[in-house]
């Protein structure tokens, strides 16, 4: 049964949902409504049902839940058995994942085993037509999703587009993409699919889970204040700890900064760490 749905993978951990998953449904639901069609999230775990609703209240017109004990905690080979049989079974034509952890481990197996195409770390999502080679010859592609992202190290935009292959496949980093209000009146359309998970993919076991509090929220803070290998030290890193405190901010840093020990990574900001919208952006 072909939906042509946009799709967003939902990760949730402990029934907690990723911020990035509701960000990617409020611009899956942005996509759905150019297309004229509707938004599903995909629900995978145990004990999950009481997650679906904030899932309707954040964009999505459908949810697809799979529970199984199998799928208590992440591991890649069911959870990815699961999301290839929901794909093949009803078909949307675009499929959108955070680039987590998580997210970076399973996008990529559900492409190689689906032969679809995948781009990473998008920062911009869009619809529409694109001319160019096709299997029979030159042909014109119309609706397909535009996958935006740096590429060169963040010196040019990139547009790539898969328009032969269904779904289309992106994945998208935290803070890039903003999180809609939710509509705590909006109801949709719940679709429960039945797991078989062969025992033979159940490979591994987690014995024990160890999660490390960030020290910092850079991601919602208004005011970041951020320095780079120019402040020359950890005793100078003071100044611009300093200077985040009095203007009631937080404190960012370049990798090279964070490479160099003069900050703890947590505070990485940029393509190789976090996505930051700050009202007021210092550099130092």
């Amino acid at each position: 049964m072909k939906t042509n749905e946009v799709w967003v993978y939902i990760e949730q951990n402990d029934g907690k949902i990723a911020d990035v998953s509701l960000e990617l449904l409020g611009k899956g639901s942005e996509l759905a409504k150019t297309l004229g069609v509707e938004t599903g999230a995909l629900l995978l775990g145990q004990g999950v049902d009481g997650l679906v609703d904030t899932l309707w209240h954040h964009g999505a017109d459908k949810v697809y839940v799979a529970q199984d004990p199998a799928l208590a905690r992440y591991t890649t080979l069911p959870y990815a058995k699961v999301v290839c049989d929901l794909i093949r079974e009803y078909g949307p034509q675009i499929a959108l994942y955070g680039a987590t952890t998580t997210g970076r481990d399973l996008a990529p197996r559900i492409t190689s085993e689906l032969k679809v195409g995948l781009t990473a770390d998008c920062t911009d999502l869009r619809i529409g037509d694109f001319t160019g080679k096709g299997k029979d010859g030159d042909a014109t592609f119309s609706n397909i999703l535009y996958q935006i992202r740096p590429a060169f190290g963040g010196n040019i935009v990139a547009t790539i587009v898969s328009p032969e292959h269904r779904p289309q496949m992106a994945t998208v980093r935290e803070g890039v993409m903003k999180k809609r209000e939710p509509d705590t009146k909006r109801k949709g359309t719940r679709v429960d699919f039945p797991t078989a998970i062969p025992q033979e993919l159940v490979l591994t076991e987690i014995v024990k889970r160890v999660q490390h509090e960030k020290s910092v929220n850079l991601k919602g803070a208004p005011v970041i204040v951020a320095g780079g290998m120019g402040v020359g030290s950890k005793e100078s890193f003071a100044l611009v700890k300093d200077l985040a405190r009095t203007l009631g901010g937080e404190v960012g840093a370049s990798r090279a900064a964070v490479d160099a020990g003069l900050i703890g990574k947590d505070h990485q900001i940029g393509q190789t760490g976090i996505t930051v919208r700050p009202k007021l952006y210092v550099a130092v």
